[in-house]
Parts: structure tokens; sequence; C-alpha cells
């Protein structure tokens, strides 16, 4: 039994789904109006598990000691020693109920996924973060974050084999905790011989920008809903490590509203055929962001240049070719920045107001001038 498995009780009427644990005895289940019920473990039973939200048969053996436990008379307590000695941790506990392996599962592929709780508002909603383990392998997990130079662990457990599991749930205000984290992780199978796997340790960079943007969560087979996936290891070889210096770190921190790493370019439209397209590029700051939330207007116009600087690049030994700039009327601050690079940078290249009748008051179009 696990976080995330839907579960009813035996001797009541009603049910819901695991939200937490109170010591070994104690599960919390959360029910239909979203309250937490604290029930003896024995007095429920799993009729759903999220592994890959496929549903998983309860263990016969597991329900035949609870019987036999039942029907044993209580013990008298054995009388308690003045100071209790200290207990060890006591190590996760591997399901009594096997899962079956699945075709290719040898091959080992953990990813850590970033799942929005409503992907309907992606500017303000909270997120999960999953350890996703697509393999036949049992893994013992440590998922930790960086604070400077130490480490601290958020997460450490063990994870069954074909399965998701919730590491945590975080809000976008926590969002600079997670720029740098590490997974690892110790693979193994219960009672069948297996495959030796190397301990596996991997640092990621989180690219917090991407967290504003709808467009990079997209549709997996391990959620129902879009999901932002970073690869821990893929086809047996880990993730490559990712070092970071002070420097670089301060320099992300302080631009990382800039999206550097854009996923894709400014979409580009021909509107004429021939030899010499005419390309038309939208710089409205709408159409090149999603969400500018926390953006001032200085790092919107130096993003607005960043586009119209590659595409300049892309297409700047492309003789006579003519690109429509879109920057709307506005006061005027973009038109003059375009100009004023094209003069600094492009001095061949001719500009000139677009038509009116196809765009307005609102666009420049440049002629390529080698």
């Amino acid at each position: 039994m696990k976080i995330g498995d839907k579960v009813r009780f035996l001797n009541e009427v009603g049910g819901g789904k695991v939200t937490g644990f109170q010591g070994k005895d104690i599960v919390l289940v959360e029910d239909a109006d979203g309250f937490d019920i604290p029930m003896h473990i024995s007095e429920v039973v799993v009729i759903e598990t999220d592994d890959y939200n496929v549903p998983t048969p309860a263990s016969k053996a597991a329900k035949a000691e609870q019987k036999k436990a039942e029907e044993q008379p209580a013990r008298p307590a054995a009388p308690q020693p003045a100071e209790q000695p200290l207990h060890r941790v006591e190590k996760p506990q591997v399901s009594v109920y096997r899962q079956p392996e699945m075709k290719g599962g040898d091959v080992l592929n953990v990813h850590l996924a970033f799942v929005p709780t409503d992907i309907k508002a992606v500017s303000t909603t909270s997120f999960e973060s999953y350890l996703v383990n697509d393999s036949n392998y049992y893994l013992y997990y440590t998922y930790l974050g960086a604070e400077g130079k130490a480490w601290t662990v958020r997460s450490h457990g063990l994870i069954e084999p074909n399965t998701k599991l919730l590491l945590e749930e975080f809000e976008k205000a926590s969002l600079n905790d997670l720029e740098r984290v590490a997974v690892q992780l110790v693979a193994f199978k219960d009672r069948r011989s297996f495959q030796l796997k190397p301990a596996v340790s991997v640092e990621l960079r989180i690219d917090v920008v991407k967290f504003y943007k709808l467009h990079t969560f997209q549709p997996t087979d391990f959620f129902e809903t879009p999901a932002l996936l970073y690869d821990v290891v893929k086809n047996d070889q880990p993730a490559k490590q990712v070092y970071v210096s002070a420097e670089e770190l301060q320099e992300a921190l302080m631009q990382k509203r800039k999206a550097d790493d854009a996923p894709h370019k400014p979409q580009t439209i021909a509107k004429r055929g021939g030899k010499n397209d005419i390309i038309e590029v939208d710089l409205h700051i709408g159409e090149l962001l999603d969400d500018t939330r926390g953006m001032s207007n200085g790092e919107m116009l130096n993003y607005q240049l960043d586009k119209f600087r590659e595409v300049m690049e892309q297409y700047k030994n492309k003789r006579e070719q003519r690109i429509v700039f879109i920057h709307g009327k506005g006061d005027g601050v973009l038109r003059r920045a375009l100009l004023d690079e094209l003069k600094r940078k492009y001095p061949a290249c001719k500009a000139q107001d677009a038509s009116f009748q196809e765009y307005g008051f609102g666009a420049t179009m440049v002629t390529i001038r080698q």
C-alpha cells in the first residue's frame, strides 16, 4: 500500500485515496469530501493502485496472514523496560505482490517528471514531482536539492517496478529551490536473479523558465495530463551530469526570464511564391511567450530583439530576401530599436515601411543586401 492507492473500508461504508501514513499501522485516507480519515491498515483494502493507472490485484497471501492474525487470541503485553533502547530505522519493505515483468524492462529507464496540478492555469498552479521507474527493477532512490555547495534530501525510499511515485508537491514560489537537483539510484530484483546494474548518481539542471510556458508540458505514456520529463537513466545510460560554477549559476538566476533556450523559433509564414519569398515574423511579445508575468518592459524588449537578431542571422547571406517584421504601432520603441540594430550590425540591408494595406502602420520590411 502506498500514497495514491484507492482503497475501501472493510468494516465501514466508504473509502478514498491514500494520502499518507502515521507510523506503521495507521493509514490516512482522503474521502470524497476531502477529509483525511485515520484508519488501521488492517481495516482497508486496496482496490486500485497508481501503477501507470493499471489496476493491481490484492495479495491473497497478505489477506491470509491478516485473517490468521485476527483468529489468534491476543497475547498479554510484555512489560516495558524503564528506558526504551534506540530503534533502528526500518528499511523500505518490498511489496508482497510481485509486479509482472514487462517486455524490454530489463533495460533501465528512469525519469524525473513535473506535473501541473491545473494545466489550464499554468501561470499560477502548484506542481507535483514524480519519479518514474520504467523498468523491471526495484529502485532504492534518494532525491536531493542543492543549497549552495551543500545538498538536502527532499525524498527517499523504494519504488517498485513499472510504477511512478509522488515525491513532493510544491508551489511556484519554490521554483528557485529546484534549479539544481540530484537523483541517486540502486537497482535490484526481489527473489529473482538479475543482471547487476551500477549505482547511479545524476545531477540535473532544471530550467525553471519552462514552468511558465504551457507548450513545454507534453503528453507522456505515464500521466493522464501533460508533464515535463527529464531523463535520469535512458537505456541503461545515466544522463550526462551537469556541473555549474557559481558565476554561471548567478548569471542564470539574473537572466532566467529571458528564455535563451526557447524551444522553438519565431513562427514564419511565406506570403508569396517565387525565388524571393517574403518572410513574415510576428514580434508581438504575446506571440513569443505564453506568460510574461514578472518581466519588466526592458526584459521583454530584449527578448524581442533577440528574436529579430536570430532571424537576421538565419537569412543574412540570402541576397534579396525580404523579411517583414510585425512590431505594432505602439509608441515606436521596438521599431526604433530594430532600425538602430540594422544600422549598426547590418548597414548594407535596406529597411522600409511594409505594405500599409497588408500590415497597417506596425510593420517594417527588411531587404537583405550583401
